[in-house]
């Protein structure tokens, strides 16, 4: 589009992972925001349990671990670092920004996933990255595709929604009146039938801030993010765009025919699952083992933070079986 005005969808692609995009800079997500994997090294050892459960169901001790978006390689290296002895991993951390320096060397640093392995895909905050057209009902109701100029964020009406996209729409977030805003999920649906078609056997695990067909915000989900505040969402590689993600779309998208039915839960219950409580240790271990007692009362802090209501707690895992 020669006057500068572009598709959300396009933008978004430009600003966050274009050769000057907020994904590309130096200090990685971790500088702008904080995510499960940051906030607590349990996060990364539920992982690992998670890896070690997928690799007993597939009856093997060779496992391959793909950690999509992966940011620096963060989470890559907390579950290598928590994974039980005898269970061998290979590990691609899949990142569009070069390779980090001191990055465990087992790590496979890759800027596509692999296609035919058995193990664990887990892509946590990836989905919400993926870039999505945003739409509108105009003044008579009609969808219409938001357009934005990405060095000030103005935006204005485009054309009307059409073809595969109206479709989405009507099936996932249909517009109920004038002004309604909505973003359009099929890229994301695309992307993530794309993942667990990448898997010969095993899991693939989403994890994202995410709404249900019955509870869809009406105005949208746009924000931007940086350095640890909400910031206006301008396109201009200044700072994270991001959407929360339709999971419900997504796993429709990505469950094979006759396959095994996806599962959706929130992490509060996916983390309990995975032995991650924020119970308060017993008061009688800080008499009997003070040093015990701290290092229980910081886990269970920690704990408390992945799983609380209102926060990390809420976050949705998709999970569906492979093979």
């Amino acid at each position: 589009m020669d006057d500068g005005w572009r598709g959300w969808r396009e933008a978004t692609w430009t600003a966050l992972y274009g050769p000057d995009g907020f994904y590309r800079r130096p200090e990685g997500p971790a500088g702008h925001f904080r995510t499960s994997v940051h906030a607590s090294p349990l996060f990364a050892s539920a992982v690992a349990r998670l890896l070690a459960a997928t690799a007993e169901g597939l009856g093997t001790d060779e496992i391959a671990l793909v950690d999509m978006g992966a940011g620096r390689g963060e989470l890559t290296a907390g579950v290598l670092a928590a994974t039980p002895a005898g269970l061998r991993v290979t590990a691609y951390a899949v990142e569009h920004a070069a390779r980090p320096a001191g990055l465990d060397p087992r790590v496979e640093w890759c800027a596509r996933p692999p296609v035919g392995v058995s193990g664990l895909f887990f892509a946590n905050e990836w989905l919400d990255n993926v870039p999505v057209d945003v739409v509108e009902a105009d003044p008579e109701g009609v969808a219409r595709y938001v357009l934005v100029r990405p060095p000030d964020g103005a935006e204005r009406l485009g054309d009307p929604v059409d073809g595969a996209d109206a479709a989405w729409l009507a099936r996932w977030w249909p517009l109920r009146s004038p002004g309604d805003r909505a973003e359009i999920g099929l890229p994301r649906d695309l992307a993530w039938a794309a993942a667990v078609g990448s898997l010969r056997a095993g899991r693939a695990v989403a994890v994202d801030y995410a709404h249900r067909r019955d509870a869809r915000p009406p105005f949208g989900t746009l924000a931007g993010f940086r350095e640890g505040r909400e910031v206006r969402p301008v396109p201009d590689g200044s700072c994270d765009i991001t959407t929360h993600v339709a999971l419900d779309a997504c796993a429709a998208a990505g469950a094979p025919d006759g396959g095994p039915a996806p599962e959706l839960l929130d992490q509060r219950t996916a983390l309990g699952r995975l032995g991650v409580a924020g119970g308060r240790p017993p008061l009688a271990l800080a008499s009997t083992d003070p040093a015990g007692y701290l290092r229980a009362l910081s886990a269970a802090g920690e704990a408390a933070e992945l799983t609380a209501r209102g926060g990390l707690g809420d976050f949705g895992w998709l999970t569906q079986e492979v093979g």
